[in-house]
């Protein structure tokens, strides 16, 4: 497995710059930019990234703006504005460059893990995102734990039991949760439970209450639960649904085999035949959805359930940065969860031999 793992491991290079490349490219053709969101700030004309969602934005093409404004020249509403200012804006963000030896320069302080500082926030970009993370952590670590624990119990049992009463009411439920979009569950739950309208049981906003430091650890437990429930409430759903059917299907598909009908043969009860063959065999296809999992486990489904919550994490960020234009923190996320990302598949597929020693990942053709 040495020369395998080695062969990915340099498989991911090329494969990040290339993730790198087309983001790179797209961004050039993007309309906007942090140019243009300065000039847009001097013309009184700046709207915030939450003011776009929430009915407050007032559109690129704001009238007050672009009434009197010429936009023949190579920034919107840079009229009247002093030329020596825009080529100062052009050298502070880097534009003053050619596209390519900005890519190749982003690449190589990368490769450094030198991320740079945000464009709009006195801050390292690499302290931001560690100051977001634990928000996303606390909230797809606890989901993907809770899914998996859930969902690959419920799986078997209903594999167990197919085409049973058991197995078609929990498979109705199954699917109208995974229907249900993750805010709209999440709406629902403020306004029965946290809203005041009917119930008050859980607070609105935040991960941990303002006191949260005064509190022995006891109580510090306590309010994060109080804090985390309904939120993970809203992303376990669709997420719970799909491990369980996925759990389900692949059983199945093992115990309609061959070697099982032997084992029973053989004198091994059921629960022996799932314990010793099946559950194995089974288990290698949830294993390769791991990653999926743990990776949308930040960011599916986080954006509005952060925003709806107020939960400063990843998703709030990245929406923020996107709208803002800040790419300085729109690279670097894009860099260090791709890299994420390619690590944990390679992580996968070790486990996947791990488990079986009977796959051989080196007789493969990369």
């Amino acid at each position: 497995m040495l020369a395998y793992t080695l062969r990915r491991v340099l498989l991911i290079i090329p494969t990040i710059i290339g993730i790198m490349a087309i983001s790179f490219v797209i961004i050039q053709f993007a309309p906007g930019g942090p140019i243009e969101r300065i000039i847009s700030q001097i013309n009184g004309s700046e709207n915030s990234a939450l003011s776009r969602v929430s009915g407050g934005y007032s559109g690129d093409f704001n009238q007050s703006t672009y009434q009197n404004s010429d936009i023949s020249g190579k920034y919107r509403g840079s009229k009247g504005l002093d030329p020596e200012f825009i080529l100062e804006l052009e050298k502070q963000f880097g534009f003053d460059k050619p596209p390519l030896q900005r890519f190749l320069q982003m690449i190589s302080n990368y490769i450094r893990f030198d991320f740079g500082d945000s464009y709009y926030r006195d801050i390292r970009v690499i302290d931001l995102i560690l100051e977001k993370l634990p928000v996303s952590i606390s909230l797809g670590l606890w989901m993907t734990l809770i899914s998996y624990l859930i969902s690959i119990p419920l799986g078997m049992y209903k594999a167990i039991r197919d085409g049973s009463r058991f197995d078609i009411w929990t498979s109705t439920l199954i699917v109208v949760s995974y229907a249900l979009p993750g805010f709209l569950v999440a709406i629902f739950l403020i306004i029965f439970f946290a809203g005041g309208s009917y119930l008050d049981w859980f607070p609105l906003r935040g991960l941990t209450s303002d006191n949260f430091a005064e509190m022995n650890f006891y109580q510090q437990i306590i309010d994060y639960v109080w804090h985390i429930t309904l939120p993970l409430i809203s992303m376990v759903l669709a997420a719970f649904a799909t491990t369980t059917l996925l759990t389900k299907n692949s059983f199945l598909d093992e115990i309609g085999k061959q070697y099982v009908l032997t084992a029973k043969a053989k004198g091994l009860t059921d629960y022996q035949v799932l314990k010793r063959h099946v559950f194995r065999n089974a288990m290698l296809i949830i294993i390769s959805g791991f990653p999926a999992a743990f990776i949308s486990a930040f960011f599916t489904g986080a954006l509005l359930i952060e925003t709806i919550f107020s939960l400063d994490g990843l998703g709030l960020l990245s929406f923020e940065s996107i709208i803002n234009r800040d790419y300085a923190v729109v690279f670097a996320s894009l860099y260090i969860f791709s890299f994420i990302g390619l690590v944990i598949n390679l992580i996968s597929d070790l486990l996947y031999h791990w488990i079986d020693p009977r796959i051989d990942f080196e007789k493969r053709q990369l």
